[in-house]
């Protein structure tokens, strides 16, 4: 099956930092959840040019955080998950492997030293290394949704 072209007209992101976990390829938990019971927190890295952007972030207790998972396959968009019967799409699933393999977690702020750009947080289930796309306030008020859900296939 041929994969779709890419749009003439691209885009680029940058990095404004890192991800600093416990976590290496072979040992990296599934999910957020899997990641905060292991009790090892983690910290976002924001790089020098960035750090001003964090002025007024340590107002939020939880952020949302993008990162840009470089290692993973791109072009894979069906996929069979151990927990499914039946094979999903790449759209259907939280799964790094897709064709812009951005990452997004919800995490905890444990706080933030703005002259070295560090931000502790509870748990992360990214890479160490992994780059950092975005970091925004997680608003309970706009972001939450109780009744969401996701059906069984």
């Amino acid at each position: 099956m041929s994969q779709p072209k890419a749009p003439a007209r691209g885009f680029s992101l940058t990095p404004i930092g890192r991800a600093e976990t416990p976590w290496a390829r072979g040992n990296c938990p599934k999910n957020m959840a899997a990641a905060r019971t292991t009790g090892r927190p983690a910290a976002l890295l924001v790089d020098a040019p960035w750090r001003e952007g964090l002025v007024g972030l340590e107002r939020a207790t939880h952020l949302i955080v993008l990162g840009w998972f470089a290692d993973v396959s791109r072009d894979v968009l069906l996929q069979q998950p151990a927990h499914l019967a039946v094979a999903q799409g790449c759209f259907a699933l939280r799964t790094p492997a897709r064709p812009n393999p951005i990452g997004v977690s919800v995490v905890r702020c444990l706080g933030i030293d703005h002259a070295t750009g560090r931000i502790a947080i509870d748990a992360l289930d990214w890479f160490d290394g992994t780059a950092l796309v975005d970091i925004k306030p997680y608003y309970a008020t706009t972001d939450a949704h109780p009744g969401a859900e996701i059906a069984e296939p």
